[in-house]
């Protein structure tokens, strides 16, 4: 879980999926530039193609934050960060946060689904 979500949820309470994601943001902004438009980038494709339940999408969010101020701070190289292939990268960290992907609750029905039919077949 993000250093500075803890230190803002110490000082002021849970905070809200609006707070958290404006959080977000400003970490995100305080990054240099490649990094900035790095983490701008996979956040596009992970809104598409990531969770879609707020809480999975920003606690994955804020994860991507704490990776990339990490990094900046340790000046890793964003192709050492991200590799050669990108969207690799952004697939394998999607894997990470299945439970609020909607493909995991599409395999689920279908499974349950198939299951049901297997289970009454009248």
């Amino acid at each position: 879980m993000s250093t500075a979500k803890n230190y803002l949820e110490a000082l002021v309470g849970p905070l809200d999926g609006k707070k958290r994601y404006r959080l977000f943001k400003a970490r995100a902004e305080q990054l240099p530039p490649p990094y900035r438009t790095a983490i701008d980038a996979l956040q596009r494709y992970l809104n598409h193609f990531g969770p879609g339940d707020a809480e999975s999408l920003l606690r994955m969010l804020e994860d991507l934050a704490d990776l990339f101020e990490q990094s900046a701070a340790d000046r890793v190289p964003i192709r050492d960060i991200v590799g050669e292939d990108p969207v690799e990268f952004a697939e394998a960290w999607l894997r990470n946060y299945p439970e609020g992907a909607w493909i995991h609750r599409e395999r689920e029905r279908l499974t349950n689904t198939i299951q049901r039919a297997i289970s009454n077949p009248s």
